[in-house]
């Protein structure tokens, strides 16, 4: 049997489906094990798997920057120069200490595969070449390798269809390439520090050239890219839920004599509620009921949503595999997690985004008419009423949302992601 080493940042978003992929090889007679946050210890409780914490001063940078709000909202003011600044911070900065904590256990556990996250660089840019282990990286949730016909990522641009759009997606894409450069540079004497040769594209194409990418979701939501590498797979949903959750009392007894709408700003994020604040002043009174979550980060009570209609619920964190099979409709910021959870759960959506790849996310719901798009910012209770009512109303939203679901549900899950990561070991490396 093989040792498998997950590489993830502490939040729930990529913990609770990497954890997911850890049971199932571990199902197989494998070892696992997980090196994150400390924060991520108390999930693994139960689950068998050995853990590796960050170093303690990688690990106090990692809390600043995914929960503290003024490391976590960085750089998502639309000032070219900030959107830098936190991908050098988030990025690059802790590609030392990750190497230096990798390498003691690759020295003292020895695995023989490396599974990384997207977010997590070291192993992408530098494990992979430097170091004789195979790495194989999990997508969240939709493939991140540029391509051609695909606009650039992380700016949420429509698939460029006619001159207008090409033209946009050429223009941003080579702005794009003037802005990050600064930021290749730095990434390629990382590079050059370990002895490998300096970057001749961009960080995350590297990934064609990793021996497997596991990615969770299913062409059709990805655009139907057919430019590939054969290292990439699809593998559907892949998620983890808790097995020792009891039922919601609440959830038992709320009645379903109006539409459900679940309204979400994931489990980690700590800025203004603003997808929250707007729900509640748009959805109040109307004959639905609605269910917000807060997240982990933050509490109901002291989170100033204003007065709440007597048909808005709000809860820290609710279990989907017990919310999602009674909701009609989800208003999401268009985290990963969320987006696929609901669209495998045939749930349509109406996505504000609010920062990393929820631009992207959400123009994916709407390429594959699963949902609408609004600004966060400029959206006012009318139009997010609107949208809600348009997405309820019209049963195109709901039947591709199953469409969706239905491509997802072709896929193995985790069992498919463990059986390719044995086949992984079988390659030379």
């Amino acid at each position: 049997m093989a040792k498998y080493l997950i590489t993830v940042w502490p939040y729930l978003g990529s913990l609770n489906p990497l954890t997911a992929v850890g049971r199932a090889l571990s199902a197989r007679g494998h070892s696992v094990a997980f090196y994150s946050g400390r924060r991520a210890q108390t999930f693994f409780e139960g689950e068998g798997f050995t853990f590796f914490p960050l170093s303690q001063e990688l690990d106090d940078f990692i809390e600043r920057m995914l929960v503290e709000p003024e490391g976590a909202g960085r750089g998502w003011s639309g000032r070219p120069w900030e959107a830098v600044a936190m991908l050098r911070a988030f990025f690059l900065e802790p590609i030392r200490p990750e190497m230096a904590d990798l390498d003691g256990i690759l020295a003292n556990w020895k695995p023989d595969v490396v599974l990384c996250e997207p977010a997590m660089w070291a192993p992408i840019l530098i494990l992979h070449e430097a170091r004789e282990i195979p790495v194989a990286m999990y997508e969240l949730p939709a493939t991140t390798m540029p391509g051609r016909g695909i606009p650039p990522g992380g700016l949420g641009l429509p698939l460029p269809r006619n001159w207008r759009t090409r033209l946009q997606a050429r223009l941003a894409g080579a702005a794009m390439d003037v802005v990050v450069s600064g930021v290749r540079r730095d990434a390629s004497r990382l590079r050059q520090e370990f002895g490998l040769p300096p970057l001749e594209s961009s960080v995350m194409a590297l990934t064609g050239k990793l021996p497997l990418v596991l990615v969770p979701s299913s062409p059709e939501f990805d655009y139907q890219r057919h430019d590939l590498p054969a290292t990439f797979h699809y593998i559907g949903h892949c998620v983890s839920y808790p097995s020792a959750n009891k039922p919601f009392g609440w959830l038992e007894t709320l009645p379903h004599d109006w539409p459900w709408v679940h309204v979400s700003e994931g489990t980690m994020y700590v800025q203004e509620p603003i997808v929250l604040r707007k729900a509640a002043q748009a959805l109040a009174g109307m004959s639905l009921h609605v269910i917000m979550t807060t997240g982990t980060q933050r509490d109901p009570a002291t989170i100033d949503l204003g007065p709440l209609a007597s048909n808005i619920l709000v809860e820290p964190w609710v279990p989907y595999s017990q919310l999602f099979p009674k909701t009609d409709l989800v208003v999401t910021h268009g985290g990963g997690g969320t987006v696929i959870a609901a669209l495998a759960a045939g749930l349509p959506m109406v996505v504000l985004p609010l920062m990393w790849d929820q631009a992207d996310n959400a123009q994916r719901v709407v390429e594959a008419g699963a949902g609408v798009r609004l600004s966060a910012e400029s959206c006012t209770p009318t139009r997010l009423r609107a949208a809600v009512a348009e997405v309820l109303s019209e049963p195109s939203y709901r039947r591709n949302a199953q469409r969706l679901a239905d491509s997802l549900a072709c896929y193995g899950g985790p069992d498919q992601a463990a059986e390719l990561l044995e086949q992984l070991l079988e390659q030379p490396v």
